[in-house]
């Protein structure tokens, strides 16, 4: 058994009560097992001192494509279905093993050091076992699933699929590598969009991930054009045709939903379905913004995530936190719609239920799940801290690079700003060199 303890920290539980207390955490294999506002002293295998530092849970995205880091800054300026058509879906159809291998570990490079644990992983059509790999060699947390692509006249030939090819590696995939590395990495069935899966894929996924007991996770509603394409094509809006097949519930994930009229939040709301908000790459694409204090109103499931580094163009938390609470205030033009708590809460709680795990994770509690990470909120971009509201200085003020030291599954994964499962340096020098002969199998030199 391996034990760390972290002391004199300042900890924001986010338990029920919303606790903030500085005191002791008590790690124990993966487990939190002892949290006290007093010095806990015992014998451990390693002691962490975050003197004046903010202890958080870790926080969880539940909408991120790792398959796409590779292409920071290749799709720049765009609307969505042109960022789709003319850069990344070519970009995805040129990977290899080792180009998709290196987009995850950069990724995860990426989101470690800016403190988010836990994802939900959307891959591309090919190579995903690649990422998974990535997944499992760098001690992270991630439900991912292979994109099923299977219709639709505009998917390139090099992602173009047929529905059974599409459905059995899905379930090849889900079978070797759903709850490995101690139940870190979890399997969830991932068609991209309505445009591009057929009604029989869905259905089928819709089944199957009953059957296994796994999450479905896509997009819905985006992009005006893209609503309209879908409404053109099955006669029925997103969210209605995924009502009509059966799809809507806790177990289904979509990202965006920015163009919804009220009969589909209500079904949204109804039924459990878990949104995810996603501020920054809604804004760079010009695809709008949801509608989220309403729907937080009606009592949706609402979290928080970056998407992905060529939409965005970084993953990082604390700007898609700042957005959040930023972009609405603006919108609604009043600026208590939604408050920093609010936003922490999707950061991290909302981002546990939308993975079905809040139980055991989004909280710092005991039983729970050692995720966790800490925050130096020294900086002068901080200052002054005196008879501050922490929550508010995460949310607004705080960086990325505020983050120490980030622990995922009781295991020190970055250490005084230092990843510990990576080498920076080498990814980063071979994504460089990736990146060259990606846009050239991909036509686009």
């Amino acid at each position: 058994m391996t034990t760390t303890l972290i002391q004199n920290g300042l900890l924001v539980t986010m338990n029920k009560d919303r606790e903030i207390y500085t005191g002791d955490i008590l790690i124990k294999d993966n487990k939190i097992s002892k949290i006290s506002s007093e010095s806990i002293s015992t014998n451990v295998d390693q002691v962490i001192d975050a003197t004046d530092k903010v202890i958080i849970p870790g926080m969880i995205q539940p909408h991120v494509h790792l398959t796409q880091t590779l292409f920071r800054g290749q799709a720049d300026d765009l609307e969505l279905l042109d960022w789709l058509k003319n850069r990344i879906w070519p970009l995805e159809g040129a990977h290899t093993d080792q180009s998709n291998y290196i987009s995850a570990y950069l990724g995860i490079a990426e989101l470690i050091k800016g403190g988010t644990t836990s994802i939900i992983d959307m891959e591309t059509v090919h190579h995903t076992e690649a990422a998974l790999k990535a997944i499992y060699d760098t001690g992270y947390r991630a439900v991912t699933g292979k994109c099923i692509m299977d219709d639709g006249g505009d998917i390139p030939e090099t992602l173009r699929e047929t529905t059974k090819e599409s459905i059995q590696e899905s379930v090849r995939l889900l079978e070797k590598w759903h709850n490995q590395g101690n139940g870190r990495i979890k399997y969830g069935f991932a068609p991209r969009f309505a445009i591009s899966s057929s009604q029989k894929a869905l259905s089928q996924v819709r089944d199957l991930a009953r059957e296994y007991g796994v999450l479905i996770h896509t997009h819905a509603s985006e992009n005006q054009y893209e609503t309209s394409l879908v409404e053109e094509k099955t006669g029925l809006r997103n969210v209605k045709l995924f009502e009509k097949l059966g799809l809507t519930g806790e177990d289904l994930i979509l990202a965006h939903c920015i163009w919804l009229n009220e009969e589909e939040m209500e079904i949204l709301t109804s039924t459990g379905t878990k949104i995810v908000h996603c501020p920054s790459s809604n804004l760079k694409l010009a695809s709008g913004i949801a509608k989220i204090p309403d729907l937080l109103k009606m009592g949706a499931n609402v979290s928080l995530a970056s998407d992905g580094a060529p939409c965005n163009n970084n993953m990082d938390m604390f700007v898609e936190m700042r957005n959040a609470a930023l972009i609405h205030k603006a919108f609604n033009l009043d600026p208590t719609v939604i408050n920093a708590e609010k936003v922490f809460e999707m950061a991290t709680l909302g981002g546990a239920k939308a993975m079905g795990m809040e139980e055991q994770l989004g909280s710092i509690e005991e039983g729970k799940l050692a995720d966790l990470a800490i925050v130096d909120l020294n900086g002068v971009h901080v200052a002054p801290r005196t008879g501050e509201d922490v929550i508010a200085k995460l949310v607004y003020c705080a960086r990325a690079t505020d983050v120490t030291t980030t622990i995922i599954d009781g295991k020190i994964v970055m250490e005084e700003q230092q990843l510990t499962t990576i080498d920076e340096e080498a990814v980063k020098k071979e994504a460089n060199k990736l990146l060259d002969n990606q846009i050239k199998r991909a036509g686009l030199d």
